[in-house]
Order: structure tokens, then sequence, then C-alpha cells
């Protein structure tokens, strides 16, 4: 052979072997049958990058080990301004206050994050007003979606994991406003390459607003009976975005739901297609009834390009994993989120200080403003529209 064509022979091999490095995961892959021969259900996963998420995935030490209830003086007498953990014991009260800094808090500022050191009780700076209403919603979860979390339930580690704010987060897209009226560039949300939304597929790359925030009904365009609503390829196009978006962050194929062979027929289906009915749920329960509901309260640092707050998705609490923490759940160490489930008091709740006032990593107090909690009804202005927006409560957060 001349040295041309071993040369012209290396050079295609050479160039193969970048393209399909480029392409995707390197083998060997692995892959476990779920269902019965002929059925289709098998899961395709890669060691590698199930051993690059372990250890993002394990649950955390507990600050010290919480002696058990024995009775004694309830926080919610001991304390002032306790309006969600009062039914706790001061020595419980306290080990979860521990455990929230250590899973929440920057390292800097600790307990300082949310309270003021000169008044522990107050109300003004406003992570705290926020960490109140997550805590309202850790303990609705944990007591009302239990078909979706089962028994191991949810923390405040699940989703945050040492970070002021879920490392997987969303808001609202600004391009469909951005671009309007126009012909160029106004690609309406619909399929653009390169989005990791939907996991890199050229699908609708906001599902979550239509989905994770309004309530569209989740179809896909197949033949329906006699008289029966039609499905549009569009809403088709976004459902299996949505679809994309959940594989991805359980770290799954679609036959972990679905039977492959009859993909609409709930017959046919693997009971996890169950769990993530409720879920989809829950996560419009928790973005509408508890995130936008605090949205007042949080400067324009802690939202996105339209103002609304940073929501949850499928991927805040999985990380890439079908079961948050594998599974592992943290209710022996931390039973306090599993109390009782409070009323929603976020109209009596005062708006909080923009984020420059809290304490700085010195430990210094901020000068802050008195508040004065708005009156009964006041806030209604912000408070999720039925369009799913926030109108912007900045204007009435006094200045740090």
């Amino acid at each position: 052979m001349s040295n041309a064509r071993v040369k012209t022979a290396i050079g295609i091999a050479a160039g193969t072997a970048a393209l399909l490095s480029a392409c995707g995961e390197a083998p060997p892959m692995k892959g476990a049958q779920l269902g019965f021969r002929g059925t289709g259900l098998q899961q395709v996963s890669n060691p590698r990058l199930e051993a690059a998420l372990r250890p993002d995935n394990l649950i955390p030490a507990t600050p010290y080990a919480l002696d058990p209830d024995t009775g004694g003086e309830r926080a919610g007498h001991a304390y002032q301004n306790v309006q969600v953990l009062g039914d706790l014991s001061t020595d419980s009260f306290n080990h979860l206050m521990a455990s929230i800094t250590q899973w929440v808090a920057p390292p800097a500022q600790g307990c300082n994050y949310c309270h003021n050191p000169e008044n522990m009780a107050s109300d003004a700076i406003y992570t705290k007003v926020v960490a109140r209403k997550m805590l309202q919603m850790t303990r609705n979860i944990n007591a009302n979606w239990t078909s979706h979390v089962q028994q191991v339930g949810v923390t405040c580690y699940t989703c945050h994991r040492g970070n002021a704010v879920p490392k997987y987060v969303w808001n609202e897209d600004p391009d469909v406003v951005r671009n309007a009226g126009q012909l160029r560039g106004n690609s309406r949300g619909i399929a653009r390459a390169g989005q990791a939304s939907v996991k890199f597929a050229s699908l609708p790359y906001d599902p979550f607003t239509p989905y994770l925030l309004g309530s569209y009904p989740i179809r896909v365009q197949s033949k329906v009976p006699d008289g029966g609503p039609e499905v549009p390829i569009k809403a088709t196009e976004a459902t299996y975005g949505l679809m994309m978006h959940m594989a991805g962050s359980l770290g799954v194929n679609c036959d972990y739901c679905h039977n492959s062979r009859a993909w609409s027929d709930w017959s046919q289906s693997r009971p996890q297609r169950v769990t993530a009915w409720y879920g989809i749920r829950m996560v419009r329960n928790i973005n509408n009834v508890y995130i936008n509901k605090v949205a007042y309260a949080m400067p324009a640092n802690r939202k996105g390009p339209l103002g609304d707050p940073y929501k949850v998705n499928c991927n805040t609490c999985h990380q890439g994993v079908n079961k948050p923490l594998y599974g592992v759940s943290m209710r022996k160490e931390h039973p306090q989120l599993w109390g009782p489930v409070t009323a929603d008091t976020s109209h009596q709740m005062a708006p909080g200080v923009p984020a420059a006032a809290v304490p700085t990593p010195t430990g210094a107090a901020p000068k802050v403003a008195a508040v004065t909690a708005p009156a009964k009804g006041a806030t209604a202005a912000a408070t999720p529209q039925a369009n799913g927006k926030t109108a912007s409560a900045q204007g009435a957060v006094p200045a740090g």
C-alpha cells in the first residue's frame, strides 16, 4: 500500500473516531431488562456518568444527634414569631435550624443569612420570609404528596444541597417576549437546537411554563375517539420536550415509565408512570402555591429577566438519578419536617429587604429600615396572575 493510501486510511479512522466521540457517550454501556421479554422495557445507562453523579447524591451528616422529644417547652412558646415550627420542642427546633444552616446558608454568613443577629425574631431580612414559606411547602409535600415522594419524603437538602438557591431552577423564557411581532429571530418557542432544557433535542425549549406552571394537557398526536379533542403537532412536540426533560432529569429512558409498544396505554405502563403523573402536579403546586406567592419578598437578583422567581422542575430534586438521593430518607434524623401543615399566611407576611441588606460575611448587621406589614389584601397585586405572571412588588420593598 502506498504511503498516500496509508495516510488516507489513518485520516479516515481518526475522523471517524472523533465523530463518534462527539456524537454521544463512549461504550461500554450497561443494560437492564425491566419487564417481560418482548415488551421492550430495557434501561440503558452509562457507568461512568453514574459514578460521576454519586458524590452529589449522598445525604450529609447531621450537625449533631437529636435526642428523642420527651416533652418540655415548645418553640412557639419559648421564642417570638415562630409561625410554622411552633409545635417543636426547643431542642428539636434548634437542631433543625442548625441543619438548615448547613443545607442552605453560605458558610460565611451562617444564621445571619436569614436572621438579624440583633433581633432573631425579626422578619426584616427577606430570606427569613422565604424560608418560612419553604418550610410550609416541605411539610405539605411530606403530608399530602406521598403519592409521589412516598414515605421517603423531602427536606431542604433534597433541592438545595449546600446552595442558597438550588442548582437546577428555571425562569420563564424572555425570547418569546423580546421577539414578539418580529419575523426574524422569532422562534415562538418552537424547536431550536442546542437547548439544555430539552436535553439538546430540536424540540420546543420551554416545556416548563405550559406544563409545570400552567396545566396544559400533556398529549401527543394520535388517534382520538370520535368527537374527542384533536391534538395539534405543536402540542405534540411540546409534550415530547417535557418528556425529554423528565427522562434526562431522572437519568432514564422513555420506557422507565412507558411500554414502547403501547406508549399511551396506562394498563401496559410501569407503576413509575403513575408516580410521575403525581410528580407533575406536585411541581405545579410548588411553583404556584408556594414559590410564586412569596415572589413579592424576593429582590430582583433572585428573579429572572421577566421578573418571575426561580422555580422548580424535575431536575431540581432528582439531579440525574431516578430517586433523589438514591431514595434514602432523612426522616429519622430530621422528623421536624413531617409535622403539622400550617395554613397559608402569606398575606400576613411583611415584605423583606433586598439582598444587599443581608448581613455581610463579617457578621456586621445591616441597617434595616422599619418594615410595616401590609394590610390584609394589600399584596393582591403581587400574587400570581391567571396567566402565571407575577406582578413586580419591588417598588413596595423598602430600601435596605
